[in-house]
């Protein structure tokens, strides 16, 4: 059964009538001939972080399990909104959250990794349905618990959803319409990429890059699918990247709150990194004045759960923003403890790279929203 696999990011739902716009968008690629459509979506714009923070309010310790648990639903209301949303437009539809998508994970809570997927329960809401509506970032163990497959992880639900149901391309809707030179919120001369490879793409996201989430491009490119990048514009759609194995550029990304780990010895660093590496977790091995050091750029809260395990005598000497420049042969990583600092160097650094480069209009004018509804699950403190 042939079915187009549209994925929405949180940005997509500032406000609950956004709900409305997605469905309309829907249905006219229904009445524009599409078949069927799984619509994979992400929480409303800071939901997660609301969960998080009155998770850890209720328990500090609170179990992983727990934790995963309480995360997914910020994806099931979302899901739950869009379904009503186009039912509401008399269209058949269905939504799916973690455990009846057909996906099972290892039992890594906070980051699970996919074992294996049955297309059964997906393939059968849609001999039923137009649409099915599919919660993403979750699954279910070989215990049948709930887990989450990380931050920002919507984009590998969607991927993995088109592989299972033998489908070569994905849309990813999201505030920007493609990959970017540069995070163009940030640096005004930003510059759309056309078209990228899936392993440049990947190694930007590692790095930063907020476009889409790294393990969601590697999965795509060990099951060759095509991802193409879009927005949902008040004026229409706009498509500006499409992800395959072909096209590279020189870039800039910015992570924020990258964890730094001082160590004892290279060889305790050395060691440390590659304990981390094996979890596919990004990690840079430097030196700087602090001696030896590990600089972790994502997942930090699932690798530091590794690091306190490794029994070693690493110690967190606090967060910084790392940006990191990359061109085709290489990437250099630059340390800042001040934010603003480091915004003034990626911009620098992005002038050299594409002296005179202006931007798109809607860019570096503004900040990126989050939704005043997130917290209509809970509120945090």
């Amino acid at each position: 059964m042939s079915a187009t696999v549209l994925k929405f990011g949180g940005s997509s739902f500032l406000h609950p009538q956004d709900y409305g716009r997605v469905a309309g968008h829907i249905a006219d690629r229904l009445a524009a001939g599409e078949n069927k459509i799984v619509a994979v979506v992400s929480a409303m714009s800071g939901t997660t972080g609301n969960l998080k923070a009155v998770m850890l309010d209720v328990n500090k310790q609170a179990s992983p399990w727990n934790l995963d648990a309480a995360l997914a639903t910020g994806e099931m209301l979302s899901a739950c909104l869009l379904e009503a949303a186009i039912s509401r437009l008399a269209i058949p539809v269905m939504s799916l959250n973690g455990y009846s998508l057909g996906i099972r994970t290892n039992s890594n809570f906070g980051r699970a990794s996919i074992e294996s997927v049955d297309p059964k329960p997906i393939m059968a809401a849609l001999q039923e349905h137009e649409v099915v509506v599919a919660a993403g970032a979750q699954a279910i163990d070989q215990s049948g618990r709930l887990t989450f497959l990380g931050r920002n992880s919507s984009d590998l639900t969607a991927i993995v959803i088109a592989s299972m149901l033998g489908e070569h391309a994905c849309e990813i809707y999201s505030d920007v319409p493609g990959v970017y030179t540069a995070d163009p919120y940030l640096v005004p001369g930003a510059q759309m990429i056309p078209e990228i490879a899936y392993a440049t793409l990947a190694q930007m996201s590692r790095h930063g890059a907020k476009v889409l989430h790294h393990r969601a491009v590697d999965y795509a490119e060990k099951h060759a699918v095509t991802i193409v990048c879009k927005s949902l514009a008040h004026d229409g759609v706009v498509t500006g990247t499409i992800v395959t194995g072909h096209g590279n550029a020189r870039s800039v990304t910015v992570a924020r709150d990258a964890a730094v780990l001082s160590c004892a010895s290279l060889a305790e660093r050395d060691n440390l990194c590659a304990l981390l590496n094996q979890h596919d977790i990004s990690v840079i091995c430097m030196e700087d004045k602090d001696g030896a050091c590990i600089c972790i750029l994502s997942d930090i809260d699932f690798a530091m759960r590794f690091v306190e395990l490794a029994d070693n005598r690493s110690v967190a000497i606090g967060s910084r923003t790392a940006v990191t420049q990359a061109d085709s042969s290489e990437s250099r990583v630059h340390l800042e403890d001040d934010y603003e600092r480091a915004i003034s160097l990626a911009r620098q650094i992005h002038e050299r790279m594409y002296p005179g480069a202006v931007g798109e209009p809607f860019g570096w004018k503004m900040s990126k929203q989050r939704s005043p509804y997130s917290s209509l699950l809970i509120r945090a403190k």
